[in-house]
């Protein structure tokens, strides 16, 4: 059963004009400490943080909330799986907001998208709950 549904564009010269202007103290406010790695290792920096930045607002989006209701940027990062496939890990007020909106007993699973085609970036996330029975 889908639970949530979430799109987001963002504008990469936009975000890259907040790294030139804000540096650390944006990234650090917004992303995690393996987002940030990830995106200063890249030769396209703003493009991996407006990604990231579109994933984060797809996600609030998915759960109902937007960045607000208890829900903060670094509680929600994208990670990668092993097989390299992007999603989205949550803590905090994000991961109560995900765990108030599943099913009792079923587990959620969100499926993420990214891509960038400069100067935007998008992001689609879809918020899955699985039954006891089909949950691995």
């Amino acid at each position: 059963m889908i639970i949530g549904i979430g799109a987001d564009l963002a504008d990469i010269r936009r975000i890259a004009g907040t790294l030139d202007r804000h540096g650390e103290r944006f990234t650090h406010r917004v992303f995690t400490e393996r987002e940030r790695e990830r995106s200063d290792r890249k030769p396209h920096r703003a493009a991996s943080y407006a990604k990231r930045w579109a994933a984060k607002e797809a996600c609030s989006k998915a759960l109902g909330s937007g960045v607000r209701m208890g829900v903060a940027w670094r509680e929600m990062g994208v990670v990668n799986l092993p097989s390299g496939q992007p999603t989205l890990n949550l803590e905090g007020g994000a991961r109560q907001r995900l765990d108030r909106l599943t099913p009792p007993g079923w587990t959620a699973h969100i499926h993420l998208t990214m891509t960038d085609d400069d100067p935007y970036a998008q992001a689609f996330v879809v918020i899955e709950a699985l039954p006891p029975e089909t949950a691995a």
